[in-house]
């Protein structure tokens, strides 16, 4: 499948969502578009706890939405996006855990001049299995897309 075919498909599932921003992809897209789509750049916006304890995207953009501790609103997100993503033109992919704060950071991105902004449904662990772990349904992981651990 072409880039063109990929986000695409992703612009028309965020119209079917009814979502305010770009696009949605699952994370193979995003991998897809990353491969194949030089100006394009993850970012994500999981803690710093997260991203030591967990795992990361090699080459990503790493913009804590949320503090820790605490779970608090970072302030200067926005800012901390823009030193770091300087072409609000270029396809801006943000994922998180599972979806949720990746989705209000493509929703701040969008309000802030982005104008290609994408959330990765799924984010990076996906979503509790039976049993209440995560990593084995859904996600950048469960995926076999590229990761590394601290």
């Amino acid at each position: 499948m072409s880039i063109e075919d990929t986000l695409k498909k992703a612009r028309d599932r965020a119209k079917e969502m009814r979502l305010p921003y770009e696009g949605a992809l699952t994370p193979a897209e995003a991998h897809e578009v990353l491969s194949q789509a030089p100006d394009a750049r993850i970012v994500d916006v999981r803690t710093r706890a997260e991203l030591d304890w967990v795992g990361r995207i090699p080459g990503a953009v790493e913009v804590e939405l949320l503090t820790w501790p605490g779970s608090r609103p970072n302030p200067d997100f926005v800012q901390q996006l823009e030193q770091q993503v300087d072409d609000k033109d270029a396809p801006v992919l943000f994922i998180c855990r599972s979806g949720g704060r990746s989705h209000n950071a493509a929703m701040l991105a969008m309000q802030a001049g982005y104008t290609d902004a994408y959330n990765v449904l799924e984010g990076f662990e996906g979503d509790k299995d039976g049993e209440g772990h995560r990593n084995t349904v859904g996600g950048w992981r469960a995926a076999g897309l590229p990761w590394t651990q601290s």
